[in-house]
């Protein structure tokens, strides 16, 4: 009996199947969405310059004193706003969360009252409230007609302080429930105090939440800060205004305002960045690259791709 003897090796792999080739599927929606808003652009682009904008006017001014002063008091009531707005929604937030009922239905008027009328309304109230008060009278400490002590600037930091501090409250008591309530049992088990466990282990990871959406506050108080032209105070729309009227090139000043606004909140959003970055070294092992180190990185991988390489012959 003949048998037939398998001459194959046996460390010879089996053959396998063949490599798939993947076909990518195109998406046309994509390029004429795309080859469209191009289009748009394009088109946007191409009608402004042929609308008649003085744009010499915009770089002859944007340096001018006026300007510039009215960047300085743009940003320093954006300052003083937000920090009343911060201060008084730290102490609404807490308010609100308090077992005292009074205090906490005081709090929750507050915010239902700043946060239902427009910031606009408050500023004009605050601005013809000599209509209905003709002195203010503090006691012994101050005593002045209305009209006095009521200046643009107190206007401005009423109004748009007292409203941010409502939305500030939601934002800091967002940031508070966030917070384990074991925390502050555990707080309170060591002997702290409700003031101290709020201070030193309630608030400092509160802040993780409570940061991101008060950049973005204070980048919208940065331009809500325009609002106040309407009372007399000369900030950067003010004054961009006031030199439109004299120039003889009103939509080219309002052009180099918003150029002024674009510039500001960029340098804002930076920081808002690398503010969030430091607080959420918390809660993230690792902490994303920054813009620079990104490019930094780059950098590097391109030069030591472009040096030669030396190998043996």
């Amino acid at each position: 009996m003949t048998v037939d003897i398998d001459k194959t090796p046996a460390d010879t792999p089996p053959a396998g199947p063949e490599a798939i080739k993947a076909i990518p599927v195109r998406h046309y929606g994509r390029y004429v969405s795309a080859v469209v808003a191009i289009a748009l652009l394009v088109g946007v682009v191409y009608a402004f310059s042929q609308g008649k904008i003085n744009w010499d006017a915009i770089p002859d001014y944007f340096f001018d004193d006026r300007i510039l002063d009215g960047v300085g008091k743009t940003l320093l009531l954006t300052v003083l706003s937000m920090a009343i707005g911060i201060i008084g929604g730290v102490l609404l937030a807490v308010m609100r969360l308090s077992k005292n009922p009074v205090t906490s239905s005081i709090a929750w008027f507050y915010i239902w009252f700043f946060r239902g009328t427009p910031v606009l309304v408050q500023l004009i109230v605050w601005f013809n409230l000599g209509l209905v008060f003709e002195y203010i009278n503090l006691g012994p400490f101050y005593k002045d007609e209305w009209s006095d002590f009521m200046t643009p600037f107190l206007t401005a930091l009423l109004g748009l302080g007292l409203n941010e501090a409502a939305y500030m409250a939601e934002i800091c008591r967002a940031g508070l429930l966030s917070v384990d309530e074991g925390q502050t049992e555990a707080s309170h088990a060591l002997g702290m105090s409700h003031a101290k466990t709020l201070r030193r282990i309630v608030i400092p990871q509160a802040m993780r939440v409570i940061v991101p959406p008060t950049g973005n506050e204070v980048i919208n108080m940065l331009k809500t800060t325009s609002l106040v032209s309407v009372v007399q105070y000369p900030e950067l729309l003010r004054a961009a205004q006031d030199i439109g009227q004299t120039s003889g090139a009103p939509a080219e000043m309002l052009f180099l305002a918003a150029a002024w606004y674009l510039l500001l909140t960029s340098v804002f959003s930076v920081g808002q960045y690398y503010l969030e970055r430091y607080y959420a070294r918390g809660s993230s092992r690792s902490l994303p690259a920054t813009p620079f180190q990104k490019i930094r990185a780059n950098v590097l991988s391109l030069s030591s791709r472009s040096k030669p390489t030396g190998g043996k012959a």
